[in-house]
């Protein structure tokens, strides 16, 4: 068992049978009454998400979720496949369940699956992930890092919003989990 208020971003507990992960936690003091946490909770299961308060001193039974490196073959339909780097396994995963996760994903790229027992329930991405600037604004001259920034499109077609100085064909490093510009890598 596991408080509430022990909870961050990216665990997952057992609630009614529910496997749930947390997308978003943050303890809360209303102007009266006690200190509640305000989260952002994720079926895993069915995907639907929900917003909800919970004491700090209820609790709940963590999931045990164990990792396996894998790697990204192809989607086809609506199945993303991947590789087991060690036995030569293949798992088949719903896009629907990892639709964020696969607008950073190139073929062949390595990733964990997620599993719960040997329930197959997602995917962990690697924190930065290098992709190329597939379209974006022409580049203007003498910008600087600290600009406004301009939209880009990216080769997995997830749209980053990156400095000004950014041209089409250029290779970036994206954090994956903000969705956020890092750095452009040398050519």
């Amino acid at each position: 068992m596991i408080a509430i208020s022990d909870l961050k971003s990216g665990m997952t507990f057992e609630q009614d049978g529910k496997l749930i992960r947390v997308m978003e936690a943050s303890h809360h003091k209303p102007g009266k009454g006690n200190t509640v946490m305000r989260m952002k909770l994720k079926d895993v299961r069915t995907g639907s998400t929900t917003d909800t308060t919970m004491r700090p001193d209820d609790k709940v039974k963590k999931a045990y979720i164990e990792g396996k490196d894998v790697q990204y073959l192809y989607a086809q339909d609506d199945m993303a496949n991947f590789m087991d780097l060690e036995t030569y396994e293949q798992y088949e995963i719903p896009t629907s369940v990892i639709e964020d996760e696969l607008k950073f994903m190139l073929e062949n790229m390595e990733v964990k699956i997620q599993f719960y027992g040997t329930e197959v329930i997602g995917i962990t991405l690697p924190s930065t992930v290098v992709l190329e600037v597939k379209e974006t604004q022409p580049s203007i001259k003498g910008a600087t890092v600290s600009g406004s920034g301009k939209p880009a499109i990216m080769e997995t077609g997830v749209v980053v919003n990156v400095p000004d100085f950014i041209e089409a064909g250029e290779k970036l490093e994206i954090n994956t989990q903000e969705c956020t510009y890092l750095k452009r890598i040398s050519k």
